[in-house]
């Protein structure tokens, strides 16, 4: 089996929520593979985001780069549809002036279908996420 990054639209992957949108910077640009796209929250906090792989797949490392997010909440599921998520990971980021926050995450139990981003607070009143990379396996279709 071989190791792939699990987050590209072109892997089969799709944004199928999120909880705010902006014409310009739609939440597909999270997963499209370009490094000068990105996708904005519009105000309040929490904003969330969930991620669906179309098959069950094991991430051992993720790496988000981000603007202005303060606090990440990360969960997965396994089930064929999004339901039944449970937490997984949460992390402070720290604030990176004039440059994009780049955090990478050893990931523990990875096996998931769906993942779900949750923005709990932001350094500004907007943040954006430039991309989510998921280094891992499939593991199996769903069936």
């Amino acid at each position: 089996m071989r190791k792939a990054d699990l987050c590209l639209s072109s892997e089969g992957t799709e944004v199928i929520l999120a909880t705010s949108s902006d014409e310009k910077h739609p939440p597909e640009n999270i997963i499209d593979g370009n490094p000068e796209t990105f996708w904005t929250t519009t105000g309040m906090f929490p904003q969330e985001f969930i991620i669906y792989f179309h098959k069950h797949v094991r991430i051992e490392k993720l790496v988000i780069q981000s603007y202005f997010v303060r606090t990440l909440r990360i969960e997965k599921s396994t089930s064929k549809e999004p339901v039944d998520f449970e937490r997984w990971i949460e992390r402070d980021l720290v604030h990176t002036e004039g440059q994009l926050q780049n955090e990478e995450i050893m990931a523990h139990d990875g096996h998931a279908t769906y993942l779900r981003f949750i923005i709990t607070s932001a350094f500004d009143h907007f943040a954006s996420v430039y991309s989510i990379s998921a280094e891992g396996m499939v593991i199996s279709n769903l069936s």
